[in-house]
C-alpha cells in the first residue's frame, strides 16, 4: 500500500494555487499547509489546512514530508535548501535556480540529506509535445533533419513579479526553460552549438521575444522560437524528415503527417506562374503527389508528472525529470544569453 504524500506548499500565489488545486485531485495526497509572507494570499486556502507566515513555521509542522516550492525563482535555493535541512522532499517550481552555483548547492543539500529532488518540469507532458516526441522517437518520417517549436501570443505583456528582471523575469525563465527541456528530452543527442536572438519588444526591462538554433550532434537542427507580442496566437511544431512531414497547430495536438506519394526525381518538372513570376520548385504539387496521414495518439496529463513523483517516493520508479536534466537546461540558457549578447555561435558540447 502507497504511503501518502503530506505535502506543504511555500508559496500560495499563481502557482501555488495552481499546485494545490492539481494535488487536491490525488487520494494519496494530502495537503497539508501551506505558507505565505503575504497574508492576503492565505485568505483562501482550502479548509481544513493549515497556513503560515513563512517556511520556518511550516517546517516545523511534522507531518508535513514533501514540500512544494512554489515562491517567486530567486528564493528557491533558501527554500530548497531549508526544506533539506528538514529532512522534507522537495519539488521545486521552474526555473530551479539563476546560477548554476546556486543550482548546484539546492541539489547538494538534498543529496546531503538523503531526499528526493525535482523539477515542476510538467510540460514534458503536453499533448501537442508527447505526439511529436512519438513522431520522433518511431521514426515516422524518416531521417529527420529539423524540428521546430513555436509558441506565439497577444497580449504582449509580462504579469506580476515576472517584469521584474531582478526576480527572474521574462519569457526565457517563464516558457523558455520549458520549451528547451522539450528539446532536450526529444532529441539524445549532444548539443555542438546554438546560436540565440533575445530581445525586449514592448517591454523594457524583460524579454518577451527569443529565437534559438541547436545543432545536435545526431545531424538535427532544432528551433525554439517565441513571441509575446506576435498578435496572432499560435503553438506550432514541425518536423522535417526524408519520409515526409509532422506538423501541429495548436495544444491539443492538431496536425498531420504529409508524406509524398514517390520519390521525387530531379526532373524538368512544370513551370507554374506566380504573382512574383515564373517557378518550378514552389508550384503547387501534382495531383497525387502528397498523402496525408493522421499523427500518432497519445494519452497524457499533467497529473502524469505527479503521479511519477508519487511512485519515486515509495520507492516504486525512477524520478522521470532528473537533476542532472534540469542543470544541463540551466546550462543551456546561460549559453542562450552569452550568444546573444555577443551575436555569435556558442559551442556547447563538443
Amino acid at each position: 500500500m502507497m504511503e501518502k504524500i503530506k505535502l506543504g506548499i511555500v508559496g500560495f500565489g499563481f502557482m501555488g494555487h495552481c499546485d494545490a488545486d492539481m494535488m487536491n485531485t490525488f487520494d494519496e495526497i494530502d495537503l497539508v499547509a501551506v505558507a505565505d509572507t503575504n497574508p492576503d494570499q492565505l485568505k483562501d486556502a482550502p479548509e481544513g489546512v493549515e497556513t503560515y507566515a513563512n517556511i520556518d513555521e511550516m517546517l516545523a509542522n511534522a507531518d508535513i514530508n514533501v514540500v512544494m516550492v512554489s515562491t517567486p525563482n530567486p528564493s528557491h535555493p533558501e527554500m530548497v535548501k531549508k526544506a533539506a535541512a528538514a529532512k522534507k522532499h522537495v519539488i521545486c517550481e521552474k526555473p530551479a535556480a539563476m546560477s548554476i552555483a546556486e543550482y548546484d548547492e539546492m541539489v547538494a543539500a538534498c543529496k546531503d540529506n538523503g531526499v528526493l529532488f525535482t523539477v515542476h518540469q510538467q510540460r514534458r507532458w503536453d499533448k501537442d509535445y508527447r505526439i511529436m516526441k512519438e513522431v520522433y522517437d518511431k521514426n515516422l518520417v524518416g531521417d529527420m533533419y529539423i524540428i521546430k517549436s513555436q509558441l506565439y501570443g497577444v497580449n504582449g505583456n509580462m504579469h506580476d513579479w515576472h517584469i521584474y528582471p531582478e526576480m527572474g523575469g521574462g519569457m526565457l525563465y517563464d516558457w523558455g526553460v520549458h520549451l528547451i527541456d522539450q528539446m532536450l528530452d526529444m532529441v539524445k543527442s549532444e548539443v555542438v552549438s546554438l546560436y540565440a536572438d533575445v530581445q525586449n519588444v514592448i517591454n523594457e526591462n524583460v524579454d518577451d521575444y527569443f529565437k534559438i538554433i541547436l545543432k545536435f550532434k545526431n545531424g538535427v537542427t532544432a528551433e525554439i522560437e517565441l513571441g509575446t507580442y506576435y498578435l496572432t496566437p499560435k503553438r506550432a511544431w514541425f518536423i522535417g524528415g526524408k519520409k515526409g512531414s509532422a506538423i501541429i497547430d495548436g495544444f491539443g495536438g492538431e496536425g498531420k503527417i504529409v508524406r509524398t506519394a514517390h520519390l521525387l526525381e530531379n526532373v524538368p518538372g512544370k513551370i507554374t506562374m506566380t504573382a512574383a513570376g515564373p517557378t518550378r520548385s514552389f508550384g503547387p504539387p501534382e495531383p497525387g503527389l502528397l498523402s496525408e496521414e493522421p499523427l500518432p495518439e497519445v494519452n497524457v496529463a499533467h497529473r502524469n508528472y505527479f503521479e511519477n513523483f508519487l511512485k519515486a517516493f515509495n520507492g516504486e520508479e525512477e524520478i522521470i525529470v532528473k537533476p542532472e536534466q534540469v542543470r544541463r537546461v540551466l546550462r543551456l540558457m546561460d549559453a542562450v544569453r552569452e550568444s546573444a549578447k555577443t551575436g555569435k555561435s556558442i559551442a556547447f558540447e563538443e
